[in-house]
């Protein structure tokens, strides 16, 4: 595609943004409601391309090229995609983001000043090979009133393709048409990060290098979600049998996704007694081990490295490090980790109060499984991705993750002046209850 295109693709993208901000909440449901049912009723043509694309991803797996990991990612079934449908149809059940008066404040008589939830306007996210995650985040741009420019990885193409002209097709008679945009190839994507004068945020999904590459090309603000190295701490005080069982789910459940746990950590008071069977039971499940001296000494598994405990392996692989306490505990995760989640198992309410406000991470667990760090889980009808950084958004960014607000000033012809000087009229400054309506004082 030649750089006009890309330009005039963001440029279309920035008027729909426009428009959208004023599509009322019932046509936005609405909009989603026909993507879902698109989803359901071309599922023939959508498996047949994600076909395409998992047979050469699997060309690539045999070659070295791809990890299984990457493949599992990839692929779609009838399943899943009933769970895309149901996701779309999950964020048109959440609550309207926009037009919420987040506060209400009087400045003197009849001179009210509300802070009102608004649309962001163009969002562009770069996103890796799950297909769903093209879904997700248009259905949550579209609730939210924002134009989206998406980009997926290669190895989805087929599957990308054909996803985003079912819910344009979907959607073409219902909200501001170009409201959703694919761009395919890298060097649009080099161009996108010039174009800081349409572009409002920029939201990659990707390894931590991939994301400061985004970070350091561009003067859009980016929302980022680096990869997740995780960790469940076994504290002296656990329900061992608990903690067997949330740690076998953080890894086993679904190892390739980025809240799955990578390091497990496990008090030095009780690594002989809960190391043999939660080894026994990962093995059984094919997960391959390594450890660090001290758990070499309670069971046998390979040595890890130091570059293991900064590893994200996407896959039934983990690293094992035995800890003094709770307080060394805390230092290996904000050492090692990527500010993703964390979980810590303990009966023990104030080392589990000391694990919590000491990590440094979106999401910290007590007795949870890792896996609970999902926009959907958290009852946010889904999620963008997950934002590790602390500005804007963390966590799992869902509807209100894509807003952002205007004051709005409601008057009856106040002049500064008459606030200015010796004999200047006091502000009364007094927050009330109250939700904004256009032209409201008029009306009264």
């Amino acid at each position: 595609m030649s750089e006009y295109d890309t330009q005039a693709q963001v440029t279309e993208a920035q008027q729909a943004a426009l428009r959208l901000a004023n599509v009322d909440e019932e046509t936005r449901n609405a909009a989603l409601q026909s993507i879902a049912d698109a989803i359901r009723d071309s599922e023939a043509a959508i498996l047949e391309a994600n076909a395409e694309d998992v047979e050469e991803a699997e060309e690539m797996l045999a070659q070295g090229e791809y990890t299984q990991a990457l493949v599992d990612r990839l692929k779609l079934d009838s399943g899943k995609l009933e769970s895309i449908a149901e996701m779309v149809e999950s964020v048109a059940e959440q609550d309207d983001p926009l037009g919420e008066t987040l506060e209400a404040r009087q400045l003197d008589d009849d001179l009210e000043l509300y802070k009102v939830a608004v649309p962001i306007g163009v969002v562009g996210t770069i996103f890796e090979s799950r297909p769903d995650a093209l879904v997700q985040i248009a259905a949550l741009s579209l609730k939210s009133g924002n134009s989206v420019i998406l980009k997926g990885g290669s190895e989805a193409s087929a599957s990308n393709r054909i996803l985003y002209e079912t819910i344009v097709e979907a959607t073409a008679e219902i909200v501001p048409k170009g409201w959703a945009q694919l761009i395919e190839a890298h060097e649009e994507v080099d161009r996108l990060l010039e174009m800081d004068d349409k572009v409002d945020l920029l939201m990659p999904r990707g390894s931590s290098e991939f994301v400061s590459y985004i970070q350091d090309n561009t003067q859009i603000p980016v929302l980022g979600h680096t990869e997740g190295i995780c960790h469940v701490y076994v504290d002296e005080a656990a329900d061992l049998e608990m903690a067997e069982d949330i740690a076998f789910d953080a890894k086993v459940q679904y190892p390739a996704v980025c809240n799955a746990v990578e390091t497990l950590l496990v008090s030095e008071a009780v690594a002989e007694q809960y190391l043999p069977g939660m080894v026994e039971r990962y093995e059984d499940a094919g997960v391959t081990l390594r450890g660090d001296e001290r758990t070499r000494e309670a069971v046998d598994v390979d040595p890890a490295t130091e570059a293991d405990w900064d590893t994200e392996y996407g896959d039934l692989e983990l690293s094992i490090k035995v800890v003094e306490d709770v307080y060394e505990a805390v230092e290996h995760v904000n050492t090692h980790g990527s500010k993703h989640t964390e979980s810590i198992v303990t009966e023990d309410g104030d080392t589990a109060e000391t694990f919590m406000t000491g990590i440094d991470a979106a999401s910290v667990f007590h007795n949870a499984s890792t896996r609970f760090a999902d926009g959907y889980r958290y009852g946010l009808g889904a999620e963008v991705g997950i934002s590790t950084g602390k500005i804007h958004a963390r966590g799992p960014v869902g509807l209100a993750g894509l807003t952002t607000y205007k004051y709005y000033l409601e008057g009856d012809g106040q002049l500064v002046a008459t606030y200015a000087g010796d004999d200047a009229e006091p502000f009364t400054h007094v927050d009330f209850d109250g939700e904004w309506t256009p032209g409201q004082l008029s009306d009264r």
